[in-house]
């Protein structure tokens, strides 16, 4: 348990703490409060550690997060439109659109309070490759999902109640999470549909790894595992479009048109010029090789051990990207709205 904070100064600091307040990360006060009583001094490692996180989280917003809004907005405002595979590119678009525009506001965040002495929890740890949808929970937007965890899922009984019981806890758990979201239907059935992916994936475990075993693929691992990333991310992108879905009607719609043949439509027919969608295309093969380097050895201690001229580079590049790729158009989180 966490002591009432009595400094009235201390206790406006972590209301008002500006780098998290608008949007996450939601950090317990048993962290923030215990930095906040700790002298902070200035130091040159949390100076450049902090700067660096934050243009990786513009670079993700402002390159490929609102590039990526110039494809799934004009698809989704006119379904019909965009029948066929344009809408499925739209969908594939809006997942990591969401994602880096998410996570590039919580590194904007991480990196704006590391400036200033201050460590905020990580709140995304590249979620699209968990091998399950619980895995998924554990790597996405982990503050909220951790809160919801802790004083709602625990406190309903968590799984201590049987299988029954945990299913309930799930699902509730879930529903409410969705309308945490919006009073919205599409927010809830988002939040539901989470939810029978996870009841159904505990139901199914046992069945799932006999049938494996029996087929051979227990022998090759790195197969298996590359299958269930595959599966866990496409459960993922069909929960997608509820979300992205004004409603349930909308979503459905979304649904149907994606099951007719539309005309070709390249990346100009969405709004997208050639040369934003070369550039976007570059940042996300750069973004994604970057996620599969850091499964195998931390980026930032690699990137300390470059020479730094090799860091300049990069910097230069990074920002020279961002200056002539980024839009910069009026264009909000999309936490923003939640």
């Amino acid at each position: 348990t966490q002591k009432a904070e009595r400094h009235l100064g201390i206790y406006a600091l972590y209301v008002l703490f500006y780098p998290q307040m608008v949007a996450g990360p939601i950090e317990r006060p048993q962290n923030l409060l215990n930095q906040f009583h700790s002298p902070v001094t200035f130091n040159l490692e949390n100076v450049t550690s902090g700067l660096r996180l934050m243009l990786w989280g513009l670079f993700k917003k402002v390159v490929i997060a609102d590039n990526l809004a110039k494809l799934v907005a004009p698809a989704y405002a006119s379904p019909a439109a965009y029948a066929g595979w344009p809408l499925v590119l739209a969908t594939y678009a809006f997942a990591f659109q969401i994602f880096c525009d998410f996570s590039g506001y919580s590194d904007i965040a991480r990196g704006a309070a590391r400036v200033m002495g201050y460590r905020l929890m990580r709140n995304f740890d590249i979620p699209y490759h968990a091998q399950s949808i619980s895995e998924f929970w554990r790597r996405w937007h982990i503050s909220l999902s951790t809160w919801f965890r802790d004083y709602l899922y625990i406190p309903l009984g968590g799984s201590r109640m049987g299988p029954y019981r945990t299913t309930f806890n799930l699902l509730v758990v879930f529903l409410v999470s969705g309308l945490w979201h919006g009073a919205n239907w599409a927010f809830v059935f988002w939040g539901g549909l989470h939810g029978l992916y996870l009841v159904v994936g505990m139901q199914t475990k046992k069945w799932r790894d006999g049938w494996c075993d029996m087929i051979g693929l227990g022998r090759f691992p790195q197969v298996r595992a590359t299958l269930a990333v595959a599966i866990t991310f496409h459960l993922v992108l069909f929960s997608w479009v509820f979300f992205r879905a004004s409603d349930l009607n909308h979503a459905w719609e979304v649904l149907r048109a994606m099951t007719h043949w539309g005309s070709p439509a390249g990346p100009i027919a969405f709004g997208l010029d050639w040369f934003h969608a070369a550039g976007l295309g570059m940042a996300m093969l750069v973004m994604e090789g970057v996620h599969l380097v850091h499964r195998y050895r931390p980026v930032p201690g690699l990137f300390q051990g470059l020479p730094g001229g090799t860091r300049a580079f990069l910097y230069g590049a990074c920002v020279l990207t961002i200056l002539l790729c980024g839009r910069f158009e009026s264009q909000d989180f999309i936490y923003f709205q939640f």
